[in-house]
Parts: C-alpha cells; sequence; structure tokens
C-alpha cells in the first residue's frame, strides 16, 4: 500500500551477511610428475562441484545468465512482474486519492487550512504504523499481509465516496490508510529478497519500485488534476478503490504463499523489540542512519523552492520546471547506474557518491538564477544513484528473520525524518532568506555523510585470511 514517497529497502540474506570470497593461494611453479601411484579418485572428485556463478537464480536461468542484463534480469521473474504492476496500481491510486481529497474537503468545508490538513494527515499515523505494526512484518506470512492491506484501503476508498460521508469521517479514513501503509511497505521490500533473492536482481528490483515512486510525484498529480476535470473528487476517489482492489487480486494470485520468517513467539515481541534489534547492531545502525539522514536534508531545497523561485521573480512555469528538476534527475542516475554499470562498480561508486550528493546545493550561496538553479537541481538528483549501492549493503546485514521489522522501520523513519526536515527548514526560513537555509543544510548535510561513512568503514566486516598454500608431502619412490 505505497505512498508518493515510497521508501522502502533493502532485504537479507538468509544466512547472514554475504562476505567475499577469499583470494586464491600463491601459485607455485609446475614440476615434475611424481612417480608414486596416484591416489584414488573419490565421490567427490569424480562429481563436479558447479562454479558459484552457475548456481540456480530466482525466476530460472543462473547467476552467470543474469549478469550484464541490468533491469531485465528483474523483470525476467515472473512474480516480481506481477508485484511491479499491482505496486504501480495502487501508487497512482494513493496520489490520485490526495488531490482528490483536498478538492473534495475544500468543497465541502470552504477552509484552506482543512485542505491542508487532509493532505498533510498521513505523516503521523504513518510513524505511529510502522512502529505498532513492526513486529506483524515477519508474524504472518507476506502475502497474507499485502492482500489484507490492500483491501483494508480499498474499504476505506469506497467509504469516502458513500454519499454524505462526514469531513470528519473522511479524515478518519485517510488516518487508517496511512496507519498501515509503512506495514505494506516492509513487507513488500523484505518479500522482494523471496521473489528476486539477496543479489543484485533484487537491487535492481527495489531499484525500479522506487523509480516508479519518483515518477508517480511527476505524473500522479497531473493525471489526477485531468481526472477531477470530468469526474467529481468521488469519482475520482472510486477509480482508487478500484486500484487497491485490482492489486490485491493480482498480489493474491500472482506471488507464492511463503511461510512467516518468524516463529509465532519470535515476532510476538513489543514494537520496540525490533528497533532493538536494529539499532543494537552497529554496522546495521549505521547503514540506517545512512539511509534516513540524507533525505531529511536533500527535501530542504524542495520545501523552499516555492518561495525561493518568488524571491528571483520565476513565473509558475519556471517554478514547476524546477520542481521536477530534483525527481527527474534522480530517476536518471539510477537509471544510469543499474542499466549502464556493472554491480562491482556501483559498489565502488556508492561511498563517493553519497560524499558529493550536497554539494551542488552549495551554488545557492551565491543566489542563482532559474538556469543555474536547474542544473544544480539535476546535478543533485543524479547523485542519487548511490542509493542502489547502499540497498546491497543494507540486504547484506539485515538477518533474515528480522527483515520485515527492519524495512518497516527503515521507511517509517525515512517518511518521518523527510516530514521533519521540511517543517524546520520552513521554521528556517521564517528566519533567514531560503538560500541561506538551503546553503546550510547543504553544509551540515555533507558533514552527516562524511561522519556516517566514517563510521561505516569502521563496521566493515573483516576479509577473511588468504588459505596459505598447501605444503608439498615428500614423494616416496619405489624401490628397484
Amino acid at each position: 500500500m505505497p505512498t508518493p514517497t515510497d521508501p522502502a529497502r533493502a532485504g537479507a540474506p538468509p544466512h547472514g551477511p554475504v562476505r567475499p570470497a577469499a583470494p586464491p593461494g600463491p601459485a607455485t611453479a609446475p614440476g615434475p610428475a611424481p612417480d608414486s601411484v596416484p591416489a584414488p579418485a573419490t565421490a567427490s572428485a569424480r562429481v563436479p562441484v558447479p562454479a558459484p556463478d552457475s548456481a540456480p537464480a530466482p525466476g530460472g536461468g543462473s547467476v552467470r545468465q543474469r549478469q550484464g542484463e541490468g533491469y531485465r534480469s528483474a523483470f525476467r521473474v515472473r512474480e516480481f512482474r506481477v508485484v511491479f504492476l499491482a505496486h504501480l496500481l495502487s501508487l497512482l491510486g494513493v496520489v490520485v486519492a490526495e488531490i482528490s481529497l483536498t478538492v473534495l474537503v475544500y468543497r465541502a468545508t470552504g477552509s484552506a487550512l482543512m485542505s491542508a490538513l487532509t493532505f498533510a494527515l498521513g505523516f503521523l499515523p504513518h510513524a505511529l504504523g510502522g512502529t505498532l505494526l513492526a513486529p506483524l512484518a515477519d508474524r504472518h506470512p507476506a502475502r497474507r499481509v499485502l492482500v489484507a492491506c490492500d483491501l483494508l484501503c480499498a474499504a476505506c476508498a469506497a467509504a469516502m465516496v458513500w454519499p454524505g460521508t462526514p469531513v470528519a469521517a473522511i479524515l478518519v479514513l485517510r488516518c487508517a490508510m496511512a496507519f498501515v501503509a509503512p506495514l505494506f511497505q516492509g513487507v513488500r521490500s523484505a518479500s522482494l529478497a523471496d521473489i528476486l533473492g539477496t543479489g543484485e536482481t533484487f537491487v535492481l528490483g527495489r531499484s525500479l519500485l522506487r523509480m516508479v515512486s519518483q515518477g508517480a510525484q511527476l505524473t500522479g498529480f497531473g493525471l489526477g488534476g485531468l481526472l477531477l476535470t470530468v469526474l467529481a473528487p468521488r469519482g475520482a476517489i472510486a477509480l482508487t478503490a478500484a486500484g487497491f482492489l485490482a492489486s490485491a487480486l493480482l498480489l493474491r494470485l500472482g506471488t507464492r504463499d511463503r511461510p512467516a520468517r518468524a516463529g509465532a513467539g519470535a515476532g510476538a515481541g513489543s514494537p520496540l523489540d525490533g528497533i532493538r534489534a536494529v539499532f543494537g547492531d552497529r554496522r546495521l545502525r549505521v547503514l540506517t542512519l545512512l539511509c534516513w539522514l540524507p533525505p531529511a536534508f536533500a527535501v530542504v531545497p524542495e520545501a523552499l523552492l516555492t518561495p525561493y523561485a518568488d524571491g528571483i521573480g520565476a513565473g509558475t512555469a519556471t517554478l514547476g520546471v524546477l520542481m521536477c528538476a530534483l525527481p527527474v534527475g534522480s530517476v536518471a542516475g539510477e537509471l544510469w547506474a543499474g542499466s549502464a554499470l556493472t554491480a562491482r562498480t556501483r559498489s565502488r561508486i556508492t561511498a563517493p557518491l553519497a560524499a558529493v550528493a550536497f554539494l551542488p546545493l552549495l551554488v545557492y550561496a551565491v543566489r542563482p538564477g532559474a538556469p543555474v538553479l536547474l542544473g544544480a537541481l539535476l546535478l543533485a538528483g543524479l547523485t542519487h544513484a548511490y542509493t542502489i549501492g547502499l540497498d546491497r549493503m543494507y540486504v547484506d546485514a539485515v538477518p533474515d528473520a528480522l527483515r520485515g521489522r527492519a524495512m518497516t522501520l527503515l521507511g517509517t523513519g525515512l517518511m518521518t525524518l523527510q516530514g521533519v526536515g521540511m517543517a524546520l527548514a520552513g521554521a528556517a526560513a521564517e528566519f533567514l532568506p531560503a538560500h541561506v537555509v538551503v546553503t546550510g543544510a547543504a553544509v551540515l548535510g555533507t558533514a552527516v555523510v562524511l561522519l556516517l561513512l566514517s563510521r561505516l568503514r569502521a563496521t566493515a566486516p573483516a576479509a577473511p585470511a588468504a588459505p596459505s598454500a598447501p605444503r608439498a608431502l615428500p614423494v616416496r619412490r619405489a624401490e628397484g
């Protein structure tokens, strides 16, 4: 049950972090063949052991066959195609519902405050839902949870459509949809690792869903506006209910019914148990903060773009183009990294790209015009390609039994801190010019990222020692 800001992240390997293979031992010079009788062949010697890259991959084929395929490797898996389509339908439904609800409430009350409250009402229930419902992510089978969330949201949307539904009830129903959203997102992210495996195919699948979420911000509100020219707000919300029903049907019929990751007792603890488990692991704690804090600074230029554009005399059309720059840059950066770069290269550029992600925003210090600002925002968006490599680090760090709760917590914290970042940016702009606030956010964001990257290096798992070369046994020559 996604939202426009769909931060769902990575899963985890079933047996802990994937550690690099040990390098081969030093080569030895070839010598003369011994005169001794060769050792008898054993069963293990007669049966060839497949190389790691010839192992079967989820959805058919082998890891070697998947290498170099980019995003096609994810689309080759039938279950992922189903999840992708369900994600697209429900996401567009959410975006259309948001704009339709604001119009519906405004027409019913005539209050701009109530209309804005309808749009912003999702933040607090999202934070509460992600915290309180997180234990359910590992306690119940993923398909059951996903279908139940979609059906609940479809019922809420249908109740909004009912003629005569009071505004107070509409707001409560809006809160209910936001309350279950983080659970849906966390379970879906965790189940992707079951569908795609925990390797590069999973990372690329997550990237595809993230790009769809970014694209929904660009097209969903426009689509909602067009629908409202031919439909009443309640009619547009009815399409939202239909979208959730279609998503539930796709997930029910198109995905496998897998067992819960945790036993009845393992997932039955308090909501704080998952938080303690995530933050009790040093590496997982740093990775979580690296997923949370940079986006909290990255929303500052978007939050203050309207007053800044007004200050430089930019018109409404220019403001619209500037608002699209960061999402377009983010999608382009991920698309480039996922399709044009190898997994090894993506891993290598993760830390450098994260370190320079806020540097383009320092151009705010000179209060640039619209053309320069457009280029800076596009460039800042392109650096978000580092999130693909960050996904891989996260999937390698999260224990399998904790995966659902960790993903739910990750999405909840991400959206909550983005809301906090927007609010703090607006508060600071009451006392300082917008360009000063954005410049300060870029400086602070860079410092935070550099600090977290240094902590991340300190938590890197040590590579196993290279095996020593086997010593040659003395050869006994046959006498006579």
